[in-house]
């Protein structure tokens, strides 16, 4: 195969290309079908001779925790205080832009960027929703492809913490924030193309990899910076649950990719590139700048040039990239995705702890002071 045979037809920051994504999908639907194409698989093999899984389906019955009564839904959250807050970090940023002639954000002022403030928040937290229905879903249907006794338990679990995830994010929104959004495009059809693989490993790699490793730093993101104690604990148990998602597909899919071809291996390597174009693309905001009145066209020609934004952006992928290396996807194929992720410029976490390694210390650390109470005084 040619390089050239194997690159996208675009600019990866071509902003029509982006935006062409917002054309495709009814946003105003209350309900979404997609078509199944997967066998159900039945085992009668009930040994469960894969230890490192067995671990962390241990590990899953003993972290359970409940949305409803372990946090602290009493807690009052002042949203424009915490959009201050959140805007104050990125304000220098804002106005460099705003300054640019012909900025479409020449008009901005205090009000207006608080109100962009509040608005990111509705727009992350929803988006933050959404895709753990789509890890709910995805998750449900591992169970019944998995050829594993032992990924079959696990899955189990995971359904339970997706419902789980589902439940608080969609209460805080309609409790704590003043809006939702709806689904990202980018991320409904990442989540449409996961869902409706026939290959079993795709709609792991597609959900345990890409779109739960890349949610599971942003969590960490946030979780960093948002001055909101009930959020803030909210996340820490989220990325305790998280963790152990991505450990799942990391300890999966390195056997079973172990004994692919180099052109079955091709195809998830495009498959992942694809997947990180869109999970990067989702994090552009469109819809945000189009409810602030804003022409997204002219807003995302001077966003994807925001170093902040890049930054950001590239921070997110620090979950990805080392897991992709350790199921050997970055160097197969005359190191066809590894080219990819320098063009992308996220190469550089190729050597960060990839996540079966590190969900331990995260479990560990994040439920024992959640159960001792020690992380809600410290957020406070």
């Amino acid at each position: 195969m040619t390089d050239a045979s194997t690159r996208p037809d675009h600019d990866v920051n071509d902003v029509d290309h982006i935006l062409a994504m917002y054309s495709r999908r009814d946003v105003d639907a209350v309900a979404h079908a997609v078509e199944l194409n997967a066998d159900a698989l039945f085992t009668w093999d009930y040994d469960r001779s894969r230890h490192a899984l067995s671990k962390l389906y241990e590990k899953a019955k003993g972290a359970q925790w409940n949305g409803a009564t372990d946090l602290p839904w009493d807690t009052d959250v002042d949203q424009e205080k915490v959009a201050t807050q959140l805007v104050a970090s990125s304000i220098d940023r804002f106005k460099q832009l705003q300054s640019i002639p012909g900025s479409p954000f020449r008009n901005f002022g205090d009000k207006e960027w608080l109100q962009v403030g509040v608005e990111m928040q509705n727009w992350q937290l929803s988006q933050f929703l959404h895709g753990e229905q789509g890890a709910l879903m995805c998750t449900g249907l591992i169970t019944a492809t998995t050829p594993w006794i032992d990924a079959k338990y696990y899955a189990a679990t995971q359904v339970v913490d997706e419902a789980r995830h589902v439940e608080v994010f969609a209460r805080y929104l309609d409790e704590k924030l003043s809006g939702t959004y709806p689904l990202n495009p980018n991320l409904g059809g990442l989540i449409d193309d996961t869902i409706s693989d026939a290959r079993w490993d795709v709609t792991y790699l597609g959900m345990q990899i890409m779109i739960e490793g890349l949610a599971l730093a942003a969590f960490g993101a946030i979780h960093m910076v948002t001055p909101d104690p009930l959020l803030k604990q909210l996340l820490r148990y989220v990325m305790s649950d998280e963790a152990r998602h991505v450990a799942f597909g990391v300890l999966s899919l390195k056997e079973y990719y172990e004994g692919l071809s180099d052109a079955e291996m091709f195809e998830r390597q495009q498959f992942a590139y694809e997947a990180s174009l869109r999970m990067r693309d989702r994090f552009l905001q469109q819809e945000v700048w189009d409810r602030m009145g804003v022409n997204p066209k002219e807003a995302l020609q001077l966003v994807v040039q925001d170093p902040g934004r890049v930054m950001f952006q590239q921070i997110l992928f620090a979950k990805i990239v080392p897991n992709c290396k350790k199921l050997g996807l970055l160097d197969r194929n005359d190191q066809w995705l590894r080219r990819r992720f320098e063009e992308m410029g996220v190469i550089q976490f190729e050597d960060w702890i990839d996540t079966s390694d590190e969900y331990e210390t995260l479990q560990i650390e994040g439920l024992e002071q959640l159960r001792s109470g020690e992380l809600r005084a410290d957020a406070s």
